[in-house]
């Protein structure tokens, strides 16, 4: 069963009058429930503009041609209002960055709780959920500590149980490991391959990172704002 179908996705940024990028030509897209699947390319081929409009992060263009189609579970997120897609947003999706992302004056708790307010839980309820989401990625014992007192490693943990911890159907992550060495991302790699095998949680990931992708059940592979055939060289 499909989680994410979209046609005819386009996505151009106007830099000026006479200057525009094509970031996204026409692309057509079709994840599975419980899918890990990797979007691989070169830099500026597109890849995080996609992951952006599967995110509801921006809507793709309308004046392309054939009107674009983006279907998340059962729902047509084109027709969405602004104040419907961001509670898609916290509600059914959780974000990773390469960045982190982290507040730095919240401790990891907090940082993680945030999201979980957002969604509509209470404070206390946010609290626990966040310790549980901690206690997931092995880090619950740092849960009292900011950003600045964690590596790298850990504040990736911290930003996956953030993103977790609503148990989205959707976790989006954009370069997860891109600032970590190969130990960490290898135990991010195995974080992820947990979720999505024993909760059949549907992860779609941007990555320059071959053993990264290789990893994932799919990978799709972009180039000049356009998914490459299967076996394309």
């Amino acid at each position: 069963m499909a989680l994410i179908e979209g046609l005819n996705l386009n996505k151009t940024y106007r830099l000026s009058r006479n200057n525009s990028v094509y970031a996204l030509r026409g692309v057509d897209i079709s994840i599975e429930v419980g899918e890990m699947v990797a979007i691989t390319g070169p830099s500026g081929c597109g890849k995080s503009t996609l992951m952006h409009i599967l995110g509801l992060l921006q809507p793709p263009d309308r004046n392309s041609g054939a009107p674009p189609q983006l279907t998340i579970g059962d729902r047509d997120a084109t027709r969405m209002s602004d104040r419907e897609r961001t509670r898609m947003r916290a509600e059914t999706m959780g974000f990773v960055f390469q960045t982190f992302n982290l507040v730095p004056t919240l401790t990891a708790g907090e940082n993680v709780a945030l999201a979980a307010e957002y969604a509509g839980q209470s404070r206390s309820q946010a609290r626990s959920a966040a310790r549980e989401a901690l206690d997931w990625v092995d880090v619950a014992d740092w849960a009292d500590h900011r950003p600045m007192e964690l590596s790298g490693g850990q504040q990736q943990r911290v930003a996956i149980a953030r993103g977790l911890v609503n148990e989205p159907e959707l976790l989006l992550a954009d370069e997860p490991t891109g600032n970590l060495d190969s130990a960490n991302t290898a135990e991010v790699i195995e974080l992820l391959r947990r979720f999505n095998e024993q909760r059949r949680q549907t992860i779609v990931l941007v990555t320059h990172d071959a053993e990264v992708s290789a990893a994932c059940t799919r990978e799709l592979s972009m180039l000049d704002g356009a998914i490459e055939p299967a076996g394309a060289a």
